[in-house]
């Protein structure tokens, strides 16, 4: 595993400092850190996928937006909105 070499994904931003507090993030390196960082509300599978997914993108075993969906499908089982992604779902909701 080369974790100094970063791999780019599509950035997003993730609401996981609290609600309307976003982080951003640029690289598969960046969803690892999120993910084992201490602010993640919980686990589950797919908390499990997407941090064992972003590892493989690291290792090229995977693409990195295979990483990236892993991330948001496992941010959206947390109850965190992720941006742009869920923009067009938001402003149906406001």
């Amino acid at each position: 595993m080369n974790i100094d070499l970063p791999v780019p994904i599509k950035p997003l931003a993730v609401e996981i400092n609290g609600l309307g507090q976003y982080q951003r993030a640029d690289t598969v390196q960046d969803l690892v850190k999120m993910l084992l960082g201490g602010k993640w509300p919980g686990g589950g599978k797919k908390y499990n996928n997407a941090l064992w997914r972003s590892m493989e993108a690291i290792d090229w075993y995977v693409s990195a937006e295979t990483a990236r969906g892993a991330f948001v499908d496992a941010a959206h089982e947390a109850g965190m909105h992720i941006l742009p992604d869920d923009q067009a779902e938001m402003r149906k909701a406001s």
